[in-house]
């Protein structure tokens, strides 16, 4: 069986996910934009070798950070009484750890675009909650979506260095990791922004 078939709500790659709206050749253009390149998918799959062993002590770092920060813990809190709902944090940290897995794969095909897509909707009002069944907080403000890439990239950068790459390498693909979260917060933020202006 594999594996993300037990992570639940992981639904990449199947009917339970719609077509993404944005096409693979706008997302071509948007890769020509933040300068992603054949050398960057290079980088980010020599990351996943490094990443594929660390993948619970890098969620510890982003569970710390997010959870000593209750402005960004909110998202994950009960929405009449504002705890945390430890269940609802367990299966978005599962589905975390893949993500991490999926990004240093970088398989740029149409079900991960659409995935991406989902994704967004998930943190969007339109479908929060609904994949684990919570009563959480109804959207993860936008605010937090863009400026969260800097922790989340800043903090890998010391995971990168675990399998005694060259400096170079390890700068590569940080630089690498940091594209693709902002190439993929991007595609998130499509269900917050008005019909038309994407």
């Amino acid at each position: 069986m594999n594996m993300t078939m037990k992570i639940p709500g992981y639904t990449h790659g199947t009917d339970a996910v719609a077509h993404s709206p944005v096409t693979l050749a706008d997302f071509e253009l948007m890769k020509k934009s933040v300068l992603f390149g054949d050398e960057d998918v290079k980088h980010l799959r020599l990351s996943h070798d490094v990443v594929k062993d660390h993948v619970e002590e890098i969620l510890d770092v982003w569970y710390g950070f997010v959870g000593s920060n209750p402005h960004l813990l909110a998202s994950f809190t009960d929405k009449s009484d504002g705890k945390p709902l430890g269940e609802y944090l367990g299966s978005v940290r599962k589905r975390f750890g893949q993500w991490i897995l999926d990004t240093a794969r970088a398989e740029y095909d149409q079900k991960w675009l659409d995935y991406q897509h989902e994704i967004g909707l998930r943190h969007h009002r339109t479908k929060k909650n609904r994949t684990d069944g919570v009563a959480a907080t109804d959207i993860v403000p936008f605010r937090y979506l863009v400026a969260l890439v800097f922790p989340i990239t800043f903090t890998l950068k010391p995971f990168l260095a675990k399998k005694g790459h060259s400096a170079e390498d390890v700068q590569k693909m940080y630089a690498a990791w940091v594209k693709s979260c902002i190439l993929q917060v991007t595609l998130w933020s499509h269900p917050y922004v008005k019909d038309g202006d994407f």
